[in-house]
C-alpha cells in the first residue's frame, strides 16, 4: 500500500485513538500516527494469516470449522485483539452500510449456516466461489466497527484453500481495481449471487 504525502506524520484521531488498548497506546508514544498503527497491523495479520494457512494445509482446519460465526469472531480477535478494544465484537452502532447492529449476531450465523448446509450438499460452486460467496455475504453484514475488508478477505483465502484440499493451494488475488470490486458487492446485496464477483477476483499460487 502507498502512503500520500504526509500519512505516516497523520495523527490518529482522538475518538480513535481511545478505542485502542492502553498497551498498544504506550507501545506507539504521542502523537500516535496512522502509519505505525497500519504497520502493526500488518504484522499481525501476516503472523496470522501464516499460522493458519499452516493449519488449513496439515489439514488441522477445515471448512466446516471456518463456516461458523464462532470463527469470524475469533479472526478478528486474532486480527486486532493486541490493538484495539473492539476486537472480536459485533458492531453497536448503526452506519450506512451492513445489517442493522441488533440483526448481526442472527444474520452472520444464519448466512454461514446456508452457505455451509449448500456447499455439502450441492455441487454447484467451486471452491474459487465458495470462498467469494463467504467474503461478499460477511461484508455484507458488515458485523465490526472496522476491519471488516482484512477478516472477510482473509477468511475467504483461508475457506477458498481449505476447499480446495491440496498441499499447495490457491489464493484469491486481492489487488484489483477498487472501484469494481465495490460495485459488484453492491450487485451482490441486491442478488446475493456471488458469481460475478468470483470470476472478476483472480487467484495467485500461494506464496506468490
Amino acid at each position: 500500500m502507498s502512503f500520500a504525502p504526509g500519512y505516516g506524520e497523520t495523527p490518529v484521531s482522538e475518538d480513535e485513538a481511545s478505542m485502542l488498548l492502553s498497551s498498544a497506546r504506550e507501545l506507539f508514544g504521542e502523537p500516535i500516527g496512522k502509519a505505525a498503527v497500519f504497520d502493526l497491523e500488518q504484522a499481525v495479520q501476516a503472523s496470522v494469516t501464516e499460522e493458519l494457512l499452516l493449519a488449513v494445509i496439515d489439514g488441522g482446519l477445515n471448512v466446516n470449522e471456518l463456516l461458523t460465526d464462532h470463527f469470524l469472531r475469533d479472526l478478528h480477535r486474532r486480527l486486532y485483539g493486541d490493538i484495539w478494544i473492539w476486537a472480536g465484537s459485533f458492531r453497536r452502532r448503526e452506519l450506512n452500510i451492513g445489517v442493522a447492529p441488533e440483526q448481526i449476531a442472527v444474520e452472520l450465523r444464519m448466512s454461514l449456516e446456508t452457505i455451509h448446509y449448500r456447499w455439502n450438499c450441492t455441487d454447484d460452486w467451486s471452491p474459487r466461489q465458495l470462498g467469494i460467496a463467504v467474503h461478499a455475504e460477511t461484508v455484507r453484514i458488515h458485523p465490526f466497527t472496522d476491519g471488516n475488508g482484512r477478516t472477510t478477505r482473509l477468511l475467504a483465502d483461508l475457506v477458498y484453500a481449505a476447499a480446495q484440499d491440496v498441499e499447495s493451494p490457491d489464493l484469491y488475488d486481492w489487488d484489483l481495481d477498487k472501484q469494481r470490486y465495490i460495485e459488484l458487492l453492491r450487485q451482490y446485496d441486491r442478488h446475493r449471487n456471488p458469481l460475478e464477483l468470483a470470476a472478476y477476483i483472480g487467484t495467485r499460487p500461494l506464496g506468490e
